[in-house]
Formats: structure tokens, sequence, C-alpha cells
């Protein structure tokens, strides 16, 4: 009992506090990683695992670039670029090869590994010069970290609301929602999932780009579990967005709550971290949190399926 007092007696809310803006800043940079899972998951209907690479390799890009002493906005530009590439060789491995597209996308994510090492001159991790003051969101500046990642955000919103919006975007969900009527109207459907995985993969690498600005450096490991990371911001933002809006929720509503699923992961992980509990267990109680999240919904139908189920025995033995 002694102990039980003594542990919750060490645990300071101010820390928790603290800690706060810190998790909502790589809540958002991992929130914009999850937007471009939930293309590929939610929009092409495709389990793409490159991601994990492709955020490693939005990190190197950037960084070695800005050693070589290119403008922040242009290595975030050639890194989306990288993203993008990855996609497109996920793409051919999975439509002109046929190779399952969760298969393809392990296939990438370890050729990335790789490449990712040769980026960084076959260095695990690259840090930027010292003292660097031109990146766009850092550690050591905290509020100005959250307002541009938020304006990253913000902008990617609008324009995958947008792009969704044209021809060729709508083809693309067309596609992830049905692939025999989508062909049957002319719709070429290896181009659009290659054109999506391309997109996914780009937003990936931008996100990783940030998020090496963030941590001060780039590791060959950075994106290792972001794929866990992205499904738990999408079902997060998911089940918070059935929640408070129902079926009055749309499509830039979703993307707006995939960002909010992003912070809201970060926080709990937090709340994880104040409460002392050994961060070794970390990925399994990222692994819990996913678990529980993606169980919701499930749950939720069930209980209406109960209680429905009671409601009409109920008439029946009325009558």
């Amino acid at each position: 009992m002694d102990s039980l007092m003594s542990y919750f007696s060490s645990l300071n809310p101010l820390n928790l506090l603290n800690s706060m803006p810190g998790a909502i800043a790589q809540g958002i940079i991992w929130g914009i990683m999850a937007l471009g899972v939930y293309i590929t998951f939610r929009i092409l209907d495709v389990a793409d695992l490159s991601v994990d690479g492709t955020f490693a390799t939005g990190g190197a890009v950037t960084v070695m670039l800005r050693l070589a002493g290119m403008p922040i906005w242009s290595c975030l530009l050639i890194a989306v670029l990288a993203g993008v590439i990855a996609g497109v060789i996920t793409g051919f491995l999975h439509t002109k090869l046929g190779i399952p597209a969760i298969l393809a996308g392990i296939l990438t994510q370890l050729g990335l590994y790789s490449i990712n090492l040769s980026i960084m001159d076959m260095s695990a991790n690259k840090s930027f010069n010292y003292g660097e003051t031109g990146l766009y969101v850092t550690l050591g500046k905290i509020p100005q970290s959250i307002i541009v990642a938020a304006i990253f955000a913000a902008a990617i919103v609008i324009l995958l609301y947008w792009y969704f919006g044209t021809e060729q975007g709508s083809a693309l969900r067309a596609t992830g929602s049905n692939h025999s009527m989508s062909s049957a109207q002319g719709i070429n459907i290896s181009t659009m999932k290659v054109i999506g995985l391309a997109l996914s993969n780009g937003i990936v690498a931008l996100s990783g780009g940030l998020f090496a600005q963030y941590q001060g450096n780039a590791d060959v490991n950075m994106g290792r579990g972001a794929i866990v990371i992205g499904l738990a911001a999408v079902i997060i933002g998911e089940v918070l967005g059935m929640a408070f809006l129902g079926k009055r929720l749309n499509f830039v509503g979703k993307l707006v709550f995939v960002i909010v699923g992003g912070i809201v992961y970060y926080i709990v992980l937090s709340i994880v971290l104040w409460l002392k509990l050994d961060s070794n267990f970390l990925k399994l109680f990222s692994a819990i949190i996913v678990a529980i999240f993606l169980a919701i919904p499930y749950l939720k139908s069930q209980s209406k399926n109960s209680f429905k189920k009671a409601k009409k025995k109920g008439e029946k033995q009325d009558a």
C-alpha cells in the first residue's frame, strides 16, 4: 500500500502538462503520415507496408540535401518526389508483376533500407549541422513547430479534398470501392493503383522529412512501426469522427479527424510515459491502443445488434 501511494505521489501533473505541446507537434507530423496511409488503406483498399521505408527515405533525403546546402523547401520537395518514386515501384511490382500488394510493399520496404543507408553515406544516422536555424519544425521551438505542422496538414487536406473531387480522383475512389464496376466503366485499375500508391508514399515521405527536422536527425530505423502509428491515427480518427459528427462526417471531416487521431495517439503515449511504465514495452502499448480502437466499432455494432434482437424478442413475447 505504501509503495502504491509512493508511486502516485511521484506523478507530477505539471510534467504531463509540459509534455502536451510536444505530443501535439509530433501528433500532427505523424497525422500527415497517416493521411498517406488513409489513401491506401481506406480509399484504395490496398495494404501498403512500404511506408516504413518511405518515411525514413523522406527523412534521409531531407537531411542529406540540407547538409549539401540546399534550401529546406527544396529538400522537402525532393523528399516527396523520392516517396512518389517508391510508391510507383510498389505499384509496378503489384500491377505489372502480379505480386500481392502486401508483399510488394514489404519488398519495397526491404529495398529502401539499403537505399536509405546509401543516401546517408552508409551511415545509420545523420544529423543536421549544429545550430541549424533554417528548419521549419524543431524540438527547440515547439509552438512554432505546431503552427507550421498544422499549416502543412491543412494544406494537404485542402489539396486532397480538391484532388479527390476531380475526374481522376473520383476514378481512384471508385477503384477502391469496386474494382469490377470501375473496370467496366473504362477505368484503368492498374494505373489508378499506381497513382494512389505514389500519392500516398509522397505524403509519407513529406512527413518523414518534417519529423527528421523535428528530432534533428534522420535514422535508418526511424520509420519502423510507422504503418502501426498510421493505422492507429486512421482508426482513432474514424472512431472520434463518428462519435462527434455521426452521419454528418463527410470526406474532408474524415481527413481532418485522421490528423486528430495522430494527436490523440501521441497524447495517449505521453500519458503512458508519464505513468512511468517501462518504455521497452512502448510498441506493445501501441499495439494495444490500436487493438482497442479497432475493436470499438465492432463491439458497438454488436451491442446494437444485441439490443435489436432483444427488442424483437420482447415484441414477439408481447404479441
